[in-house]
């Protein structure tokens, strides 16, 4: 099921807005594994978005060196930093002596860093002590507003698809968007949005998603949709944006309705077809997507609904 919702992410990435998606083609979450305790090290999740300065691509090389195995090239990097992914980074390259303790002295000293929260848990699942899924759960509850609240979700929640679902819109970002480097888009999207357009709230909302800020794209999204109580798409939008795999019912109880209220749009039956991959419904994530490939044929999103058809289908094979 896995394999097939990130293939199926990826089908779709060519209707992303803006370039923001080229952090992964999903929500920033989808770039790590599940983890398991199993022996070797934990794993190693900063997220230090499209920084290019000089911290972040040592913070990137010690990352790599701890993945390969060369712990004390990596904590030579790391030390060179006081930021907290620096700390974090450099108690994993102590492993085993001493990574559980400064990570239980860190989670004192920032109680509300989900970063610290989801290591801590990394840590105490590797070691087999402590609770790991109350420091997830602390990390979700810290700062929710985070890529770190995002894979702490992962892992709370392993039978289900990693990330959150990402709202597609049937439209695009005008090139003096799109053509920015990936870096300056978000913030062109949110000053297009600060002028109340429907749209340029749901590209917005989008974007945010797409860096792992569901919760300013959920408040983008209900923007619009306050804005705009027939428009379709920002009513989805705005129910997509509630999905928590927490209270999938929430977002269901939302969009569910909204295919009687808009029975000629492909969007309501196209999202519902992806909030039930993400919560493991795969027939009936079939039938959704069927009925939006048949909803005004030809159009983008009945074009996508089809994509996610013919992934389903060889996944079957």
């Amino acid at each position: 099921m896995f394999l097939l919702v990130a293939v199926a992410a990826l089908a779709a990435a060519g209707v992303a807005i803006v370039a923001v998606v080229s952090s992964g083609g999903g929500s920033p979450a989808a770039t790590v594994a599940l983890p398991k305790p199993r022996p070797g090290r934990p794993p190693l999740a900063l997220s230090l978005g499209f920084r290019t300065d000089a911290e972040a691509r040592d913070l990137r090389r010690a990352s790599a060196l701890y993945d390969a195995g060369r712990l004390a090239a990596a904590e030579t990097l790391f030390s060179r930093y006081r930021s907290l992914e620096a700390q974090v980074g450099a108690a994993f390259a102590l492993w085993p002596s001493g990574t559980l303790d400064r990570l239980r002295q860190l989670a004192v000293l920032y109680p509300r860093s989900a970063l610290v929260q989801l290591h801590l848990g990394l840590v105490q699942l590797w070691s087999n002590q402590g609770d790991p899924v109350q420091s997830w759960k602390d990390a979700v509850d810290a700062q929710p507003d985070t890529p770190y609240a995002i894979l702490a979700g992962n892992v709370l929640h392993p039978k289900l698809p990693r990330g959150i679902p990402v709202f597609t819109p049937s439209f695009s970002a005008l090139p003096a968007i799109s053509d920015l480097p990936a870096s300056r888009q978000l913030e062109a999207l949110r000053r297009q949005a600060a002028g109340g357009s429907v749209r340029a709230l749901i590209l917005y909302g989008v974007g945010l998603q797409r860096v792992g800020r569901p919760v300013s794209a959920e408040r983008a999204f209900e923007r619009a949709a306050g804005e705009a109580p027939r428009d379709a798409e920002a009513q989805v939008a705005a129910a997509v944006g509630s999905f928590d795999k927490d209270q999938p019912e929430v977002a269901f109880g939302r969009l569910g309705p909204l295919t009687r209220v808009f029975p000629g749009q492909p969007t309501v039956r196209f999202h519902l077809g992806l909030l039930l991959l993400w919560t493991g419904r795969i027939d009936a994530a079939e039938q959704q997507f069927l009925l939006a490939s048949r909803t005004r044929p030809g159009s983008t999103l009945a074009r996508d609904a089809a994509r996610y058809l013919e992934t389903i289908r060889a996944a079957r094979r």
